[in-house]
C-alpha cells in the first residue's frame, strides 16, 4: 500500500507542475484531463501526507520514552495515546480510498420507477417514490428531467422514467435498484386494514455514445400521437416515439410536447443506458448479483426495502437498517440510508480484498 501511495504522491506532484506548462495551459482538453486526474487522487494524497506526519510524530514520541526525565516520558505517552487512534483512522480511510472505483460512479443516471403488485395503491406509491428522489436530487443540486410518464386513473404513476444529471449521481443512487414495498392503509380502505404493495426501481448509469455504439440499421423508430392519461394503449398514453433495438428487441418509448426530434434524442439516451446495463451484466455477472442490479418481477417478496407508514418506519433488508423517520425520508432525506449502504458495501469489498490477499 505504501508503494502505491508513494507513486500516487509523485504523480500528483508531477501533474501540479504541469499546470504551469504552456502546452497544458493552452490545450483545453489536456488541461481538463490533468485537472480531472488531480481531483481523483487529491484526497488519497492528502490523507497519505497527514499519515506520514502522524507516523513521524509517533516515532519522535516513542524515542522520548527512553528519556530519563519522567515529565518527558509522560509527555511522550500522552502524545502516543493521542496519535495512535489517528494513525489507525487514517490507515482505514486510505484503504477505502484505494479500493477499485466503479467506472460508472461519475455518470448521470436513468431512473425508472414502475408500479408492481397492488394496483392503484402501487401507482400512488410510485408517484411518491419519484417525488422522494426528486427532493433528494434538489438537495444535491442535481438536474432531473422527466422523459416519460404513464399515469394511473387515481393520479399515480404506472411508470415514470427520468434522467438525473449532476456530480457523482450514480455513486449515490446505484443501491436504490430493487423492489420497494409499502405497508399502509389506502385512502380507499373503509375498514382501516393495512395493505401491502410494491414498486420496482431501476437506476441505470447513462451510457455515452463511446460506451455503446448503436448502428442505424439496428433500430426501428415508430411515431404515435399521444392520447394522454387513460388511453387504451400504453404507447399512445405516454409516448410519441417508440424506438426498437432489433438485435435485442429492447423497446423504448418517450414523449415530449415540444418536438419529435427531442423525443428521439431522449429515447436514444434511455436505449443506450439499457443496452449498456445489459453489457455490464454480461461482463460482470458476479458483480451484478452482488450489486442487486436486477429489480425482479415486482412481487411483494422480492424486496430490498419496506416503507411502513403506520409505524413511521423504514427498513432496508440488505443491511438490516431500520429508521423511524419515514416522514422525513419521503421528503427526500435519504442521505443516512445512502451513507449506510456505501459503508456496508465498502466493508464487504475490504473483506473480500483481504481474503484474496
Amino acid at each position: 500500500m505504501i508503494d502505491r501511495l508513494e507513486q500516487m504522491e509523485q504523480r500528483y506532484n508531477d501533474l501540479q507542475a504541469q499546470f504551469s506548462l504552456p502546452d497544458v495551459i493552452n490545450d483545453h482538453e489536456k488541461y481538463q484531463k490533468t485537472a480531472k486526474t488531480l481531483h481523483e487522487i487529491e484526497i488519497p494524497v492528502e490523507k497519505y501526507r497527514e499519515l506520514k506526519l502522524v507516523q513521524q510524530g509517533l516515532a519522535d514520541a516513542r524515542a522520548m520514552l527512553t528519556e530519563a526525565d519522567p515529565e518527558m516520558r509522560a509527555m511522550a505517552e500522552e502524545e502516543i495515546a493521542a496519535l495512535s487512534p489517528r494513525e489507525a483512522a487514517l490507515e482505514a480511510d486510505i484503504k477505502i480510498l484505494l479500493l477499485p472505483k466503479d467506472p460508472n460512479d461519475e455518470k448521470n443516471v436513468i431512473l425508472e420507477i414502475r408500479a408492481g403488485t397492488g394496483g392503484d395503491e402501487a401507482s400512488l406509491f410510485a408517484a411518491e417514490i419519484f417525488r422522494m428522489y426528486t427532493r433528494f436530487a434538489e438537495q444535491h443540486r442535481w438536474k432531473i428531467e422527466l422523459l416519460s410518464v404513464s399515469e394511473s386513473g387515481v393520479g399515480g404513476y404506472k411508470e415514470v422514467i427520468a434522467i438525473i444529471e449532476g456530480e457523482r449521481v450514480y455513486s449515490q443512487l446505484k443501491w436504490e435498484s430493487g423492489v420497494h414495498r409499502v405497508q399502509r392503509v389506502p385512502a380507499t380502505e373503509t375498514q382501516g386494514r393495512v395493505h401491502t404493495s410494491a414498486v420496482t426501481v431501476a437506476v441505470l448509469p447513462e451510457a455515452e455514445e463511446v460506451d455503446i455504439k448503436i448502428e442505424a440499421k439496428d433500430i426501428r423508430i415508430d411515431t404515435f400521437c399521444s392520447s394522454g392519461p387513460g388511453g387504451q394503449s400504453v404507447n399512445t398514453t405516454y409516448s410519441a416515439v417508440r424506438i426498437t433495438h432489433l438485435p435485442t428487441n429492447t423497446v423504448v418509448s418517450c414523449q415530449d410536447e415540444k418536438s419529435q426530434i427531442k423525443n428521439r434524442e431522449k429515447g436514444m439516451r434511455v436505449l443506450r443506458s439499457r443496452l449498456y446495463e445489459v453489457e455490464m451484466d454480461r461482463q460482470n455477472a458476479e458483480l451484478a448479483k452482488e450489486r442487486k442490479q436486477q429489480v425482479g418481477s415486482g412481487d411483494r417478496s422480492e424486496k430490498i426495502r419496506t416503507y411502513n407508514f403506520p409505524q413511521n418506519r423504514l427498513t432496508d433488508h440488505r443491511i438490516g437498517l431500520t429508521l423511524h423517520q419515514l416522514d422525513l425520508i419521503m421528503e427526500g432525506r435519504l442521505q443516512p440510508i445512502v451513507d449506510a449502504l456505501v459503508t456496508h458495501y465498502e466493508s464487504e469489498q475490504l473483506k473480500a480484498d483481504s481474503q484474496a490477499a
